[in-house]
Parts: C-alpha cells; sequence; structure tokens
C-alpha cells in the first residue's frame, strides 16, 4: 500500500482536479426551494449617488447603487443552502430604475428565486424607498464551485 505522503506533490494535485471533474453533478432543485427569498437595505448617501458613481450629475441614488443592491439580495437568498465552497457570479440583469431617491432615504432591494435551471438561477428583484417601488426586473445568477472558479480566472490571468 503507498503512503499517500510518499507521492508526489504534482500527482496529489492532478488526483484531486481529477476528482473534481468526474463529480456526479449536483441536484440544485434538491437543496434551493423556488420562493427563496432574502432582502438587502441601505441609506441613500455621499457614496451612493450617480453623481458618486459617475452614473449621472445629481445627488440621487445611483442606479448602479441600485443594481448592486438587488444582486446582493439574490445572491443572499441562496448563499447559505449551497454546499461549502460553492457560490453564485451574476450572470444577467434586466431592470427598470422607476424612481428617484433622495439623500437620506432608507432603500431596500429584495430578490426571489424564480427558477432553476441545471447551475442557472433566475430570480425576480425589485427595490423601494419610503414612498414606493423605485426599482423592478429579473437577475439571473448561475452555480460555481469557488475553487473552479478561481483557477480559470488564475489560468486566464496568466495568459496576459
Amino acid at each position: 500500500m503507498l503512503n499517500a505522503f510518499a507521492l508526489p506533490a504534482w500527482f496529489l494535485r492532478l488526483h484531486q482536479q481529477a476528482a473534481r471533474w468526474y463529480t456526479v453533478p449536483m441536484d440544485f432543485n434538491a437543496i434551493l426551494p423556488i420562493g427563496l427569498r432574502a432582502e438587502k437595505a441601505e441609506t441613500v448617501s455621499d457614496d451612493n449617488t450617480a453623481e458618486s458613481w459617475g452614473s449621472g450629475g445629481l445627488p440621487v441614488y445611483a442606479t448602479p447603487a441600485m443594481i448592486a443592491l438587488m444582486e446582493g439580495a439574490a445572491a443572499a437568498a441562496v448563499q447559505d443552502k449551497l454546499p461549502a465552497g460553492w457560490s453564485t457570479v451574476g450572470t444577467d440583469l434586466n431592470v427598470k430604475h422607476l424612481s428617484a431617491s433622495p439623500l437620506g432615504a432608507a432603500v431596500k432591494a429584495a430578490g426571489e428565486l424564480l427558477e432553476i435551471d441545471g447551475r442557472r438561477l433566475r430570480f425576480k428583484v425589485e427595490a423601494l424607498d419610503g414612498a414606493g417601488k423605485i426599482g423592478e426586473g429579473f437577475h439571473e445568477r448561475f452555480i460555481v464551485e469557488n475553487e473552479r472558479f478561481l483557477e480559470k480566472i488564475q489560468e486566464k490571468t496568466a495568459s496576459h
């Protein structure tokens, strides 16, 4: 019998990589029930205005800030249900910014899981301030295994 400590490090890495390549696909439908929902909130401040984000020249809540809050809510809806070492990345967004929010306004975004297609997740997202709905749309995220995802990024970085 071989002692694992006697095997060369390159062989162990190759074996670990091969084990990841040939694992049985995970059934995310079994661990992520449709309807999962989460919310994120923040207050409109000088740091998240259109003026500070460069997405406009007025001191109102920036569309990119609203989108980030929506994405964060969608990600939070499923993150604690995923196995350790797995997360999601945003892949598609179709959102309307319906109304401006002034400095000091409390903004809340929600993401609700609508559909699972393999590792692709589709969410309904919306944002509200004290006066009502300020944004709505749909967002897709893709489930990734963190280590494999970061390995691909390292390969991409090395090729530049």
